[in-house]
C-alpha cells in the first residue's frame, strides 16, 4: 500500500464562535451518566483527553464503549453531565451542535459511503456543503487525502467497485477532509477481512504519528500497544482502568481486565 505522507491541513480556520481555551483538554467528560431504559451504559464517566493524545478503549462487548465514543459528538445523547471538545461544551441541537460536530471526525464499523457518488465525491461533499469549501479547492484537497491513504488511483471509482479495505480507508479520508480537531473510531476493522485489517491500521498508525487527537475503540491489541499513549478498560458501563498500553497488557490491576485480556490474548 502506498501511504503518501501528506501533512494534516492545519492551517483551514475553523471558525467557531466561542474563543478556546488553549489549556483545555481536546475532550472532556465530566459525571456522564446514560441509559438504555433500564440499562446504565455510561456511569459516571469522568475523562480527559489532552491534545494528541491516542487514547484506545478496550473490554468485553456491552461494556459501553461505542456508546462512550458516540456520545462525544452527540450522536448518542447523554442523560446527565456535561462533554467539550476543545473547550466548548456541546449543545444539545441546532446549528451550534452542527458546526462543532463538524470538528469531530468519525469512522464506523460500517463504511457508510454514499453508493451513488465516486470515491473522490464522497470525500468532496462534507467540505462544500457544510465549509463552504469552493469545489476545486475540496477536490484538490480530496485528493491530497486520498492519495495519503493509498488509493488516489480509484478516485473516480464507486463505493461496491473496491474492497472492505479500500472503502474503510476512503471513509477515513472523508472524515479528514473536514479537517477535523479529533477523530474518533468505533471498531473500524471489525466488518473487515483480516488481511484488509492492516492496511486500514497503517493509516490510523500514521495519523497518530501525525498529532491527531484519536479515540479509537477496537479489539485491535498490537494496535494499541502500538500507536496508543493510554488504553482505557470499560467493563459494565464504568472505566475500570486508565492506563498506559504497556503497564495495561503486562501488569493489569483489575481481576477484570485480567480475565479479559487472559481471553483475547490466547486466541
Amino acid at each position: 500500500m502506498t501511504d503518501a505522507a501528506v501533512p494534516l491541513d492545519k492551517s483551514v480556520p475553523q471558525d467557531d464562535a466561542a474563543p478556546k481555551d488553549t489549556a483545555a483538554p481536546m475532550i472532556s467528560m465530566r459525571n456522564v451518566d446514560k441509559h438504555f431504559g433500564a440499562l446504565h451504559v455510561l456511569q459516571d464517566i469522568n475523562l480527559e483527553v489532552p491534545r494528541g493524545q491516542v487514547v484506545i478503549v478496550v473490554g468485553p462487548s456491552g461494556s459501553g464503549k461505542s456508546t462512550l465514543c458516540r456520545t462525544i459528538n452527540r450522536l448518542e445523547t447523554i442523560d446527565s453531565g456535561t462533554i467539550a471538545v476543545d473547550g466548548v461544551q456541546l449543545p444539545d441541537e441546532g446549528r451550534a451542535l452542527a458546526k462543532l460536530r463538524a470538528d469531530v471526525g468519525m469512522v464506523f464499523q460500517s463504511f457508510n459511503l454514499f453508493a451513488h457518488k465516486t470515491i473522490l465525491e464522497n470525500v468532496m461533499l462534507a467540505p462544500v456543503k457544510v465549509r463552504k469549501t469552493d469545489k476545486a479547492q475540496a477536490k484538490a484537497r480530496a485528493m491530497e487525502l486520498l492519495e495519503r491513504v493509498g488509493i488516489a488511483n480509484q478516485a473516480e471509482k464507486y463505493p461496491a467497485q473496491l474492497s472492505g479495505g479500500q472503502q474503510q480507508r476512503v471513509a477515513i479520508a472523508r472524515a479528514l477532509a473536514m479537517n477535523p480537531k479529533v477523530m474518533l473510531f468505533d471498531e473500524p476493522t471489525s466488518a473487515l477481512d483480516p488481511e484488509m485489517v492492516s492496511e486500514v491500521l497503517e493509516v490510523m498508525v500514521q495519523l497518530a504519528k501525525d498529532g491527531m487527537t484519536m479515540v479509537v475503540v477496537t479489539h485491535e491489541m498490537g494496535f494499541a500497544r502500538r500507536a496508543g499513549n493510554r488504553v482505557l478498560f470499560m467493563a459494565e458501563g464504568q472505566i475500570v482502568e486508565d492506563t498506559d498500553p504497556d503497564s495495561f497488557f503486562t501488569a493489569p490491576k483489575s481481576d477484570r481486565a485480567k480475565d479479559f485480556l487472559g481471553k483475547i490474548l490466547s486466541h
